[in-house]
């Protein structure tokens, strides 16, 4: 019995003594981040070929009838990979009789046969409609000087007619400049409008996810321009800042009041009202493409808008800055 309860008390000393020399997680972000604000073009690609909606051919839903189903993505056609609708034309040209299409669904994959025959223009029709790209506009909210690695939206890009976060393979980012604001009102969101050069890309985005877009910065970037991130311990009610841009290429800070910090939402952490005179003049409040503004407070960078509340554009949401850090690791 001795020899045991010796045993045990070593076992537990060694435990212990790995516990203390198992190094602790180090995450790849650095502690300081440049808060941007700036407008950004965004185009995204498809990890396949979307799926959104159905149409007739000859009086029948000849795709949905099939079996397919809204959200559905096509990833091969006669076990061939498809990576565009371009792509997909392109296979069904050299495969127009028995067309086994492989698609995800669910995260799970599904074959599905149809026969096709061209029409009297030698027009292969699917009654499926489809897409393989989406473009808009929103806000870059940081880069990190040490990797590059840039963080915008402060939410997933979905895909509208499905409602489902799009899949995608690959994107860019481009500098953009704002024409125009349409101003919310109670009850109806607000835009901002810009135009942007696609043939200058800023970045690479390689992820999509709940907290944001992310990918690698390519151009150069100013290292003495840094704020240090704020842990959400750190966040406070009341006045804080946006960072953001609503005409031309100019970035200012408008102030806030920040009324409610939620710890336990995975996207709504951060509940404030617009307080500055100048923007609520020039936008109403909270408008779309707004999204992605950096929230500072105490002169660190907290987080990120991401949602308007449409009832009182005034007022919207923002997102910890380190949740869009984690997710946005390489």
């Amino acid at each position: 019995m001795i020899i045991l309860k010796n045993l045990k008390k070593r076992l537990i000393l060694l435990l212990i003594l790995l516990i203390t020399i198992l190094p602790a997680p180090v995450l790849a972000y650095s502690n300081f981040l440049i808060a941007s604000g700036k407008t950004i073009g965004i185009e995204v690609n498809a990890n396949g070929v979307l799926i959104v909606g159905f149409y007739e051919v000859e009086g029948k839903e000849i795709g949905k009838n099939a079996g397919f189903e809204i959200g559905d993505i096509i990833t091969k056609i006669n076990n061939k990979k498809v990576f565009s609708i371009s792509n997909m034309l392109e296979s069904l040209k050299e495969n127009n009789t028995n067309v086994t299409f492989t698609v995800k669904r669910n995260n799970t994959e599904k074959e599905i046969k149809m026969s096709l025959k061209p029409d009297e223009n030698n027009i292969l029709k699917t009654g499926l409609y489809v897409k393989d790209q989406i473009n808009g506009i929103g806000t870059l909210t940081y880069i990190d000087p040490k990797t590059k690695r840039f963080g915008a939206l402060g939410h997933e890009i979905l895909e509208t007619t499905t409602a489902q976060k799009f899949e995608i393979k690959d994107g860019k980012i481009y500098n953009a400049n704002v024409s125009n604001i349409r101003k919310s009102t109670n009850g109806n969101a607000g835009e901002k409008n810009a135009s942007y050069n696609k043939k200058i890309s800023e970045g690479e985005i390689d992820k999509n996810e709940i907290s944001g877009i992310f990918g690698d910065y390519k151009e150069d970037i100013e290292q003495d321009k840094t704020l240090e991130v704020g842990n959400k311990d750190e966040v406070t009610k009341g006045k804080a800042y946006i960072r953001t841009n609503i005409k031309d290429d100019e970035i200012k800070d408008y102030e806030i009041n920040i009324l409610n910090i939620d710890l336990n939402s995975k996207s709504k952490n951060i509940l404030f009202e617009v307080t500055d005179k100048t923007l609520i003049n020039e936008t109403g409040g909270i408008v779309q493409g707004m999204s992605g503004s950096p929230i500072i407070q105490n002169n660190k960078i907290i987080g990120a808008v991401n949602y308007v509340i449409v009832n009182d554009p005034k007022k919207g949401y923002g997102i910890f800055i380190t949740t869009m850090l984690k997710e946005g690791e390489k």
